[in-house]
């Protein structure tokens, strides 16, 4: 049973917020609709939404307004912001105030969708670990991360040695073990963490559209390109580029990134003007790089490129001392459906199962188990 996500949005174009409004509830989402950024602040303090969508462009206050605003906020929402084509600028200091991400106008509503579901993912997570650090004694937080595993307090000191660094690094683990988590405390303890932290997964986009993403466009390089769209790397400058399942990146893309990494400029798609860009690079996969290159599907220069440090992330059923720890907290969250406990049969049982689903499938079973028990204890 997953909950709808509660989404803002404010523009002050009518028919646009009024069709975001009604495509959004139809994607099952609870929306409301504001027309400036007044209102926008006025609505986050009365109601906890998971995402708000801000245009940059309003009456009263403009999103960036309404951004620095939400920094003082205890648990703001994610924010995705919706620039023209000719506010580039904007959008890269709302990239530094802390927006999840942002979209240009037109935006089509299926990405939109994707992009308020990523970032409600993000902000799940945040919440989670706030709550596993108020809920777990003895528990050592480091970066959004708690655990109690010797393994990941490895992982961890590992990581307070390089964060300082320029150094790259490379994040190897299975899927769901927290990549992602790691290569932001590596930014946030390092000297680009009032920069931006920009993230991009190398194998959700076709080749044409991942390169446009990272490297942005020109007006015209392509069919549909209207305007002017930095890219990610522009996003980043002066901060962290997260480049997650690099394993997954085409070959000729793999070029243009290497070329990039070893002169600091690039090329947007379609553009003849080199642009310096300054990065610090953390990679992620869960594929093994070495039987990739082998097969020729990854670039030997590459991968001693983005090699210089690497961390291995345990996966959870090699941390089963944090199995109870989550269960619990997951349990806790769960109490809307009245109030449960885990026998020490059904608390062994976790334990001892091996999670191929990492945390999402942990959460989901005691999900699950909540709502099916029968009386106030949960058993096997």
């Amino acid at each position: 049973m997953t909950r709808a996500l509660r989404v803002l949005v404010a523009d002050d174009e009518r028919n646009l917020r009024e069709l975001m409004v009604r495509e959004l509830a139809r994607k099952g989402h609870e929306v409301d609709g504001v027309a400036d950024g007044a209102a926008a602040l006025e609505r986050m303090r009365e109601t906890a939404y998971d995402v708000a969508v801000l245009d940059m462009k309003m009456p009263k206050k403009e999103g960036i307004e309404v951004l620095r605003e939400l920094q003082e906020f205890s648990e703001p929402p994610q924010v995705i912001v919706m620039t023209g084509f000719q506010e580039v600028s904007t959008a890269v200091e709302a990239m530094k105030l802390g927006a999840y991400d942002y979209l240009t106008k037109p935006t089509k509503i299926e990405e939109l969708d994707i992009v308020i579901r990523k970032a409600a993912e993000k902000g799940q997570l945040v919440r989670d670990n706030v709550a596993l650090r108020a809920h777990a004694p003895g528990a050592e937080p480091f970066g959004g991360i708690l655990t109690r595993s010797a393994k990941m307090q490895e992982v961890l000191r590992i990581v307070e040695r390089v964060a300082p660094t320029d150094s790259a690094v490379l994040i190897l683990g299975e899927s769901g073990t927290g990549k992602e988590l790691v290569a932001r405390a590596i930014h946030e303890r390092s000297p680009r963490a009032a920069r931006a932290f920009v993230p991009i997964h190398c194998g959700a986009l076709p080749r044409e559209v991942f390169e446009s993403e990272l490297f942005g466009h020109e007006k015209g390089a392509f069919t549909g390109a209207v305007g002017v769209k930095p890219g990610l790397v522009e996003l980043a400058d002066g901060g962290t580029l997260f480049l997650d399942e690099i394993g997954e990146m085409a070959p000729d893309s793999q070029v243009k990134l290497l070329r990039a990494l070893e002169t600091g400029t690039f090329f947007r798609v379609g553009g003849t003007r080199p642009r310096r860009v300054d990065v610090r690079l953390v990679a992620a996969t869960n594929r093994d790089l070495a039987d990739a290159m082998r097969q020729g599907e990854f670039r030997q220069d590459l991968y001693y490129r983005i090699n210089t440090i690497t961390v291995q992330l345990p996966p959870l059923r090699e941390r089963r001392e944090d199995i109870a720890l989550l269960a619990q907290h997951f349990l806790e969250q769960k109490a809307l459906y009245g109030t449960k406990r885990l026998s020490p049969a059904a608390l062994a049982a976790l334990v001892a199962f091996d999670w191929p689903g990492y945390v999402r499938e942990l959460l989901h079973a005691v999900e699950r188990a909540v709502i099916l028990a029968k009386g106030e204890e949960i058993v096997p």
